[in-house]
């Protein structure tokens, strides 16, 4: 595989993954899912925490936030570069995560 400009490669041996390109540029949204009749409060204390993190490890994005998905089903977002992905996956264990977009 050949490394291109915002690209490099990385090789995640100690999950036993192949080489994977990893795009820069590209930002990835890890998301934390609350459920029950406080979910729209616990995502908005989750987020303060999310906040703490970004500036205790110093990440290059301040992208956060809340979504009140329905009554019982909350959300909490951090947004990282996916070259941070790894690393803050691995230390705040999000539910889920997806491509961001603006």
């Amino acid at each position: 595989m050949i490394n291109t400009p915002g690209n490099y490669l990385y090789n995640d041996l100690s999950r036993g993954l192949p080489n994977k390109r990893i795009n820069v540029s590209r930002k990835i949204k890890l998301i934390w899912d609350f459920r029950g009749p406080t979910a729209k409060e616990i995502a908005k204390h989750h987020e303060k925490h999310l906040k703490d993190y970004i500036v205790a490890e110093k990440l290059s994005l301040n992208i956060t936030g809340t979504t009140q998905l329905s009554s019982m089903h909350s959300i909490a977002y951090l947004v990282v570069e996916e070259v941070n992905m790894l690393k803050v996956r691995d230390a705040l264990l999000p539910h889920r995560g997806e491509v961001y977009s603006n």
